[in-house]
């Protein structure tokens, strides 16, 4: 697994052995996702949310590339650990890893992300919650995107706020907005 640009690009990070519930997102996946997210957010100053937060790759990534704000939970104890390891060793600042359920987490959220990201165990019977609970909390900043992983089987084109899905083989990612703020 390895940071793709910014600051730490080409830096490899080597997640535990084992890990029991944890599916990090493919390198080739995870370089499509930020092609497209390149030319749709400027992630200088971004506040993000990384929710599943597993080896934490997805926010690595993010902090490279600028992100100044960014609140990861993961609710594994083992994962946890490897995530706050990881971000004191880079030296990432602003940064919470909250250890805790993402639901729980999402039920009381006040606030608003300028990204989102979800990558979930692909057997999480509540994954199709994820999209209506982001949306119906208004937690989607203003032009600011929510990005569900997923596998084939799941669909989310009728869903309020979908904008597009991206597949890379197994890995899908549906893109959603806050249609109401980004007008």
């Amino acid at each position: 697994m390895r940071i793709i640009s910014g600051k730490w690009g080409g830096r490899r990070i080597h997640p535990p052995a084992k890990m029991p519930y944890t599916r990090p997102t493919t390198d080739i996946a995870k370089e499509g996702l930020f092609n497209i997210l390149q030319n749709r957010i400027n992630f200088t100053d971004t506040t993000t949310l990384d929710l599943f937060g597993g080896t934490g790759c997805i926010s690595y990534e993010l902090a490279s590339r600028g992100a100044s704000d960014l609140t990861i939970i993961e609710k594994d104890i083992q994962m946890h650990a490897f995530i706050k390891k990881n971000i004191e060793q880079l030296g990432i600042e602003n940064c919470k890893v909250l250890k805790m359920d993402v639901f729980q987490f999402l039920q009381n959220c006040v606030e608003q992300f300028n990204f989102i990201f979800a990558g979930p165990p692909y057997a999480l019977g509540a994954i199709d919650e994820l999209p209506k609970l982001i949306l119906s909390k208004n937690l989607i900043a203003p032009n600011g995107y929510f990005v569900l992983e997923h596998t084939p089987r799941n669909a989310y084109e009728s869903f309020n706020g979908f904008v597009m899905t991206r597949n890379y083989g197994t890995t899908l990612f549906s893109f959603f907005q806050n249609k109401e703020k980004s007008k």
